[in-house]
């Protein structure tokens, strides 16, 4: 009877990898270098092939234009299902549209949409991680006496993008709550480490009693740090990031950077493939489905270390 068992799993396994084989998904993405994103098409490539479904995925480098061109090569390969993290939320809009023109179910993992065509928009709960990482460096701050007179300046991700808007409305409320005033503050453009490392400077030159940088993203932190060596300010301005790098882990625990807010990219990525897989067999797909996000500092980074390295750097147990 076991065996019996056994083998009928198998077989409703192999039959639904099959009828999975025959479909295809696409992945839109505004900027594959960015380590981020690579993560989250971790997951979408590891759940898609788990699940048997063929994969393209797309980078637009940040180009409307790419975007558009990623699509229409993605729809001539008669795509199943599209799953996209648009270059902002205004863009999306003009991805749906299209989309259901084709009548391709649409995933949106991170970012936004100013459209609600999708079957469903998977997001990290940006606010509150904004939130609780203010809170650690408000505690940051008062144990070294910084709250005071100190103040914070932040270089953002478009605010056009809604995890922007979220991200700086919980970080400033957490701040509001300890009377921590912020100072300055830059949006990225071009997210390039010149860029981060030019309106470092101008936060430190503009603001004598900068006491820390917000860092509303993570791959480009060697620009603020070392905008604060150049300024022989290790001692003086802490670095708080969001998101994470491998290096964050060791960072963290030496005390080089205060903490992180931390999304969990690679079971992002997983979730919009269930996501898709469901609404192909008929289940049900929530709307809005909102990731945990890991508030990272010294005093917790041991008791998350096995949950930051799968979910947040898409560190598998079996790799090294």
């Amino acid at each position: 009877m076991k065996i019996f068992k056994i083998m009928v799993l198998l077989l409703f396994f192999i039959s639904n990898l099959y009828s999975n084989q025959q479909k295809k998904l696409a992945y839109i993405v505004s900027d594959i270098n960015i380590p981020f994103w690579q993560i989250i098409s971790k997951g979408i490539k590891d759940k898609s092939n788990e699940l048997g479904y063929e994969i393209h995925i797309y980078s637009s480098n940040n180009l409307k234009k790419n975007e558009l061109e990623n699509l229409a090569s993605a729809i001539s390969l008669k795509i199943d299902g599209l799953i996209i993290s648009p270059i902002n939320s205004s863009t999306a809009a003009t991805l749906l549209e299209i989309a259901k023109i084709n009548n391709i179910p649409v995933v949106i993992a991170d970012i936004g949409s100013n459209s609600k065509d999708y079957i469903s928009f998977i997001s990290s709960d940006n606010k509150k991680g904004a939130y609780e990482l203010g809170k650690i460096l408000a505690k940051h701050m008062k144990n070294l006496s910084w709250d005071k007179e100190g103040t914070v300046g932040i270089i953002s991700i478009p605010q056009k993008r809604t995890n922007g808007k979220d991200r700086t409305l919980g970080f400033i409320q957490a701040l509001d709550e300890e009377s921590i005033k912020v100072s300055g503050f830059y949006q990225q453009v071009d997210f390039s480490y010149e860029e981060t490392y030019n309106y470092s400077k101008k936060l430190i030159e503009e603001n004598k009693n900068l006491r820390a940088i917000w860092l509303q993203g993570s791959d480009k932190y060697k620009g603020a740090l070392d905008a604060i060596k150049e300024a022989n300010k290790q001692k003086d301005i802490a670095l708080v990031c969001f998101d994470a790098e491998p290096e964050f882990l060791e960072m963290i625990q030496n005390g080089n950077l205060v903490g992180s807010a931390m999304q969990q990219p690679y079971m992002m990525g997983q979730e919009a493939v269930i996501s898709l897989n469901n609404f192909f067999n008929n289940k049900y797909v929530e709307k809005e489905q909102k990731m945990g996000i890991l508030a990272i500092s010294k005093e917790n980074i041991d008791d998350k270390l096995k949950i930051i390295k799968l979910n947040v750097l898409g560190i598998k147990y079996d790799e090294k």
